[in-house]
């Protein structure tokens, strides 16, 4: 087979993982050497200081010994079934990257034969790459779980991201859809990246030359919408992995109705919305002070589709507001709907020196449209007077949003009104939006 016609089979099994951002690392270039991955990130995605990045992403092998209920490369799936060597990935990353296509690598494979055997020729290319090539620009490594500790050290000397997929949000859900494999083949392996990277952390802090594992640190992945967990527990499960992997990030795949399985969703297009959700309400545990118990809890399992997250904790805590603009301490500022951390920063910075007012606000950039319902400048409430939860949510709901709810006649439903429940409003959005 042609290394097009390969390429073209690998690129496209590769892009259903999503984890590929490349911030974080600080691998310089060298002279005589090819790439940098310490001034610009890699992979098509963005960095942490807004960038667009490129990246080869491509599975090493499509074939598989598993047979994941789920995965388009699963065993029993009839699809033609490639393999790059090492030779042909190392030199296929470094003509795409001088013909200035990417700027850099994420790579990921099927096992072939067993975990060891297919961590060692993922090695091998990765090698090739940094020392015949000299190239020293971003790679994103997908561990191989079960494949030996040692493999794990010699890939971590060489990348600068790795990542191993928890699959599943539960034990139950991975035992019913991926049943070779076992949660504790998952979990060993991250928990031995973090200790790792801890220990290397240390000795550098000793011998400034000690050569650094993984700098860009680990990652993981899950299935959103394949199994039956709630919001809740899959928050709680990624809030864990923070706190006991040190996970730089934890990326939510929405799932895929690429193949078909009678334990699978029967779906037409993947839960997007969803996944978006997902998306805020983890960002608002990595930077905004939030725990999921003040999220989400067993009478409120799921986030809600017509707000944001914060927003929606917002209008169920109004009690809490309206604060003072002026006086309210940085943890509150951040949990406001409109305010970011770079809003809030510059509101801590600015009322030093001044009294802020509603003009200010905008000019620092808070979102005034929303923010005003829960904020006072100077004693003054510029927001609207609700008494039902549903009428401020219909204030915060972006624009296109409400646009989906209309009736098919043009006349605007009176969203939040007695005739049509929050939950068939949420279902009619969702139908509305491609959904269900």
């Amino acid at each position: 087979m042609e290394l097009k016609d390969k390429v073209d089979i690998l690129a496209a099994a590769a892009k259903y993982d999503v984890s590929c951002s490349s911030s974080g690392s600080s691998r310089m270039g060298e002279k005589g050497g090819l790439g940098n991955a310490h001034p610009a990130g890699i992979c098509h995605s963005w960095s942490d200081d807004g960038r667009c990045i490129s990246l080869l992403k491509i599975l090493l092998t499509n074939q598989c010994i598993y047979d994941c209920k789920y995965c388009v490369n699963r065993a029993s799936n009839d699809t033609p079934r490639v393999m790059l060597t090492p030779d042909e990935l190392s030199s296929l990353t470094i003509n795409f990257y001088r013909r200035n296509y990417i700027e850099g690598l994420f790579l990921s494979s099927g096992v072939v034969k067993s975990p060891d055997y297919t961590m060692e020729r993922m090695i091998e290319a990765v090698k090739k790459l940094r020392q015949e090539y000299r190239f020293h620009g971003y790679i994103h490594l997908k561990a191989i779980p079960g494949c030996d500790r040692r493999l794990l050290v010699e890939a971590g000397m060489l990348v600068d991201r790795m990542s191993v997929n928890i699959e599943m949000p539960t034990g139950e859900s991975l035992k019913l859809l991926a049943p070779q494999k076992k949660k504790e083949a998952l979990i060993g392996p991250m928990r031995f990246i973090k200790d790792r990277i801890a220990e290397e952390r240390d000795s550098y802090k000793t011998l400034r030359n000690t050569p650094k594992f993984i700098p860009a640190g680990q990652t993981t992945q899950m299935i959103v919408g394949a199994s039956p967990e709630n919001d809740l527990r899959i928050l709680t499960l990624s809030e864990g992995l923070y706190r006991s992997f040190r996970m730089k990030r934890v990326y939510y795949s929405a799932f895929m109705p690429v193949v078909s399985h009678p334990m699978l969703p029967a779906v037409d297009k993947p839960p997007l919305l969803r996944e978006h959700r997902l998306y805020q309400a983890d960002w608002l545990l990595r930077f905004y002070g939030f725990s999921t118990g003040e999220l989400l809890d067993p009478d409120h399992p799921n986030l809600d589709f017509l707000v944001d997250p914060k927003s929606d904790w917002a209008v169920r805590n109004y009690h809490l507001f309206p604060v003072e603009i002026n006086t309210v301490d940085y943890e509150m500022l951040l949990r406001i709907p409109g305010i970011g951390v770079k809003s809030a920063e510059k509101i801590v910075q600015a009322r030093r020196v001044r009294t802020l007012d509603d003009d200010n606000l905008k000019k620092i950039g808070v979102v005034w449209k929303r923010a005003r319902h829960f904020i006072t400048c100077q004693g003054r409430f510029y927001g609207d007077s609700f008494r039902q939860e549903d009428q401020l949510k219909q204030e915060l709901m972006p624009y296109h949003t409400a646009k989906k709810l209309r009736t098919d006649g043009g006349e605007q439903l009176s969203f939040f009104h007695e005739i049509l429940p929050q939950s068939d409003l949420q279902n009619l959005f969702l139908v509305k939006a491609g959904e269900i």
